[in-house]
């Protein structure tokens, strides 16, 4: 299932900075950057619950956001994009690395 995943995190606290890279790192571990604090992610629903559990646990949810967009399975209907930086279908296309 197709997880969009954004977030907000606050640098005016302690450790705003380590929330974010932490929670970049977990979003990357997942997914794929569609912005800088926009992350695609096609998950099983292990998955899942084991990534959102991450996520839940190194935000501080007193000055940090985190949104989950369910986008389900026929995810490819719901998104259009238009503009510069076309995102590579990491899902469909062939990446080498």
């Amino acid at each position: 299932m197709m997880m969009l995943i954004t977030y907000d995190v606050s640098f005016e606290t302690d450790g705003g900075e380590g929330r974010l890279r932490r929670i970049a790192k977990h979003c990357l571990d997942y997914g794929v950057r569609a912005q800088y604090s926009v992350f695609e992610c096609d998950v099983t629903p292990d998955q899942w619950v084991a990534l959102k559990a991450k996520l839940l646990n190194t935000y501080d949810p007193k000055c940090d956001s985190l949104r989950f967009y369910h986008l389900g399975s026929k995810w490819r209907n719901k998104v259009e994009h238009h503009g510069a930086k076309q995102a590579v279908d990491v899902f469909k296309d062939t990446l080498i690395l």
